[in-house]
């Protein structure tokens, strides 16, 4: 931009004064420098901008696109060329104006055929804001989040990443399915470069087992299995309230699948009573056994004080493939992204190459504004709102629970999810009206089940119930007893709610409200159903004359 001839031309043309025209030209060379400086620090800024100047950068960034012509102008126009004329199958025309507005313009996707990551030659624009989001959350999660280490020495978590518009789980599958097709033959053997040796029988081909540390949740599971794997879910154990990693199980399962195994998936975010796995010491095993370790860290992000210091511990002493985290969770972005990130440069490289095709850029954009509206100061406001909630949400949580002769469940290593139990509210032993004595009539038709039902109609969402006598679930064929909880045979009826990133403290307020209130409508139901039924027992007792 030549200011100088504009500065001209203004003055002569349209006998605006000359300070006027400094002063806007000021205003405008600063707009202008704002993409500069991305470009050039590649760093989350350390404050918010505005809406009006991530509009600005966001219309400059589509317009190096080469469909501008076409999404920029309605495609129900007159049509006149200005300098591109596309005769491709896909030149990036978006029909609707208002999907075209919705996306500022830029509607070539991310990626090639080859390479989810490479650069188009007709989208120079969306390839710039692809490259911005990757380093920028980056540089988020390393300075916000707290995912430190040297970023020379092969340990920093957060060192390489690439982000997907993919699901958590999906976004998983993709990571097995490149640590089986590029990593395995590398020899890759941890977070550092040197090797832990080598493979001590079988080849690539034979590695078809991943062992996964149990946790209840339908997604890692199916990721594994449509990625090709026979998936081996490793039981969990209890400890006190908690329950936790099973490390003999793991150990034993490596010894018995030996060089059949390819990775064991952990996983750091969960809800309660489950609790983060021990990454650092499935690092440690893995490193041991050269196998690859993944860590589904889906919302963890969050949790400063426990599940990232034990990814950074476990980066230092053991070996971590990959992390997966949700930008959905992390980020109060739109779901349908995901970021997988590594201390190997190697690792991300095989992800961006085993993508099939180019992609939908839609949620790294979503992902790039939200960025540059929070701001690094705006993050960590919201990581600081969360921790300072967190204590309260707990002992709220733990005197409704009393109040209702309920407990809270101890689970100290889990500070996102909590739980009460809901031993009262067992409809099998009739509650506090003492145990069915085969009649029926001490039996309550009312479980827990029924109470998440009784908090969602009170528009409480998020919240899980889960029952003692919860049954089977089969998935895929494998059978999953006591499918909730993590465990088999779990000792309590339970309810977990979570203190979550963007949580206020009035919406904290008013759930704990409702929540007693629900209490106290399910109690007085059942009270009066059981009454019920025994005064119809006496009706029935004496027609027959007893």
């Amino acid at each position: 931009m030549d200011t100088h001839k504009l500065q001209e031309l203004l003055t002569s043309s349209l006998s605006i004064p000359t300070n006027h025209i400094t002063l806007g030209i000021t205003n405008l060379l600063h707009q202008s420098k704002l993409l500069s400086i991305l470009i050039q620090h590649k760093k989350i800024p350390n404050e918010p901008l505005s809406d009006l100047q991530i509009q600005s950068i966001l219309l400059t960034l589509s317009t190096l696109d080469t469909n501008r012509e076409y999404t920029l102008n309605n495609i129900h126009s007159t049509y006149n060329a200005e300098r591109w004329v596309g005769v491709g199958e896909r030149e990036g025309r978006i029909y609707s104006s208002l999907v075209s507005s919705r996306n500022y313009g830029l509607g070539h996707g991310m990626g090639r055929s080859g390479d989810i990551m490479e650069p188009q030659p007709k989208a120079v624009g969306s390839s710039i804001m692809v490259q911005l989001t990757k380093y920028m959350v980056l540089d988020c999660m390393r300075r916000g989040s707290g995912l430190k280490g040297d970023l020379d020495d092969g340990k920093c978590p957060a060192r390489h990443g690439i982000v997907l518009p993919l699901c958590t789980g999906m976004s998983m599958n993709l990571v097995l399915s490149s640590l089986k097709r590029k990593l395995s033959s590398e020899n890759v053997s941890g977070c550092g470069d040197g090797d832990s040796g080598g493979d001590s029988g079988g080849g690539i081909n034979d590695r078809n087992v991943v062992l996964w540390s149990r946790i209840d949740q339908k997604t890692c599971y199916k990721a594994v299995l449509s990625a090709g794997f026979v998936c081996v879910v490793v039981p969990t154990k209890v400890d006190g309230d908690m329950v936790v990693t099973d490390m003999e199980a793991i150990r034993y399962n490596l010894q018995k699948y030996k060089n059949r195994v390819l990775a064991v998936i952990s996983t750091t975010s969960c809800f309660a009573p489950r609790v983060p796995d021990d990454i650092d010491k499935i690092g440690k095993l893995c490193q041991i056994e050269n196998v690859a370790h993944v860590i589904n860290n889906a919302y963890g992000l969050q949790c400063q004080n426990v599940i990232v210091k034990l990814i950074n511990r476990a980066c230092v002493v053991g070996r971590v493939d990959a992390i997966v985290c949700s930008t959905d969770k992390n980020f109060l972005v739109p779901v349908g992204g995901a970021i997988v990130i590594s201390p190997r440069e190697a690792v991300i490289r095989a992800v961006s190459q085993v993508y099939a095709g180019r992609a939908s850029s839609a949620p790294i954009l979503d992902l790039f504004i939200t960025l540059l509206s929070m701001g690094l100061s705006g993050y960590k406001k919201l990581l600081q709102d969360r921790q300072e909630l967190v204590k309260e949400f707990e002992t709220r949580m733990q005197q409704v629970a009393n109040s209702h002769g309920e407990r809270l469940l101890y689970c100290p290593k889990n500070t996102i999810s909590f739980g009460i139990t809901l031993d009262r509210l067992n409809g099998g032993n009739g509650g506090d009206y003492g145990n069915d004595d085969g009649d029926g009539v001490t039996k309550s038709t009312m479980t827990p089940s029924l109470f998440g039902s009784m908090l969602f109609t009170r528009c409480v969402s998020g919240t899980r119930v889960i029952s003692k006598d919860g049954g089977t679930k089969i998935i895929e064929g494998q059978e999953f007893r006591g499918f909730g909880s993590s465990t088999n045979n779990y000792s309590h009826s339970y309810l977990t709610a979570a203190c979550a990133i963007g949580l206020t403290k009035d919406e904290m307020n008013e759930f704990f409200t409702r929540l007693d209130k629900c209490f106290k409508d399910f109690l007085a139901r059942r009270e009066k159903e059981l009454k019920k039924k025994k005064k119809k027992h006496v009706v029935v007792m004496k027609e027959e004359g007893q």
